[in-house]
């Protein structure tokens, strides 16, 4: 059999059909050329592998398919241990605040470690991170935790993070509690999208309390929700310990009675030689920035 006509075969039972396929194959290639590949496949098995619409799997394609996933499956995760049997690799995923203000502390440390460890560093939201973790992309993430780990990942709690809400400095509010009387909060909220811990935090706390403010703004980083906050266009919700470039044209009011989120650290199966020291190296530098959270 081609092997390139497996591996097409592979995507399209993976993704359930050749036009799924052809977006998620990671090189370009066109659906007329998968289909024709696909029935030159069949017709040197002399089989016929899945139904075209609906997409369905005929039993030889289920067989063949149980055949060929893990090897596909698992040619990213050899190629990286290849590469870092010979020059180490560590995959870094956090918010963008997270990796500019203290992974590199914590880079600083490792190189000391392990001279020749070579970063890659990518940002995004929570879920996008916790997939790409999970799908072998990343080796680590640095990202706001909830209670529960997610889905077939592991997790360490560093430390709390109070909520706290974002008003202009030049603002009359001097207090949270002001606005909560009216059961509905008027002034525009300005937050993280809201599959968010943080986002998701501070509204099962509004819902107990009977207090209805939905989203006015969705901003992608805490950074973006502070200058929003700065330039008068609503109440920012973000964390105590987050470091702003704007921060003195800020005030912060306290959400003391409302349960913190926690940073933590995120990985996937056994933690190897090199991960064991990144948690290491990273608990260090989270006493010796937060020391409260011994």
């Amino acid at each position: 059999m081609n092997v390139h006509h497996l591996e097409l075969f592979y995507y399209v039972a993976k993704h359930g059909g050749i036009s799924a396929a052809v977006r998620r194959i990671p090189y370009g290639i066109q659906q007329p050329a998968v289909s024709g590949q696909m029935g030159k496949l069949e017709e040197e098995l002399g089989a016929k592998l899945f139904e075209r619409s609906p997409f369905r799997l005929t039993p030889a394609g289920e067989q063949l398919f149980a055949h060929v996933q893990p090897f596909f499956e698992n040619l990213d995760a050899v190629a990286a241990d290849i590469r870092n049997a010979v020059t180490p690799e560590l995959r870094i995923g956090g918010s963008e605040l997270v990796l500019r203000e203290h992974i590199p502390e914590v880079m600083k440390r490792l190189k000391r470690r392990f001279p020749g460890l070579r970063f890659s560093l990518r940002t995004g939201f929570s879920s996008e991170l916790e997939t790409w973790l999970r799908d072998g992309e990343l080796d680590v993430v640095f990202t706001v935790v909830d209670t529960k780990p997610p889905a077939r990942l592991r997790q360490l709690r560093l430390t709390d993070m109070p909520l706290v809400l974002l008003v202009p400095r030049k603002s009359k509010l001097r207090s949270a509690d002001e606005l909560w009387p009216g059961k509905r909060v008027a002034e525009t909220l300005i937050c993280l999208p809201s599959t968010t811990v943080v986002a998701r935090a501070f509204q099962r706390e509004l819902k107990r309390r009977g207090v209805a403010w939905p989203q006015g703004i969705e901003a992608t980083s805490l950074d973006l929700i502070g200058r929003y906050v700065a330039n008068g266009d609503g109440i920012g919700v973000s964390v105590a310990k987050a470091r702003m470039a704007n921060q003195r044209e800020l005030r912060v009011l306290p959400l003391g009675d409302f349960a913190p989120v926690g940073m933590g650290v995120l990985w996937r199966g056994e933690a190897s030689e090199l991960l064991r020291v990144v948690i290491e190296e990273v608990r260090a530098y989270t006493r010796a920035t937060w020391p409260e959270s011994e």
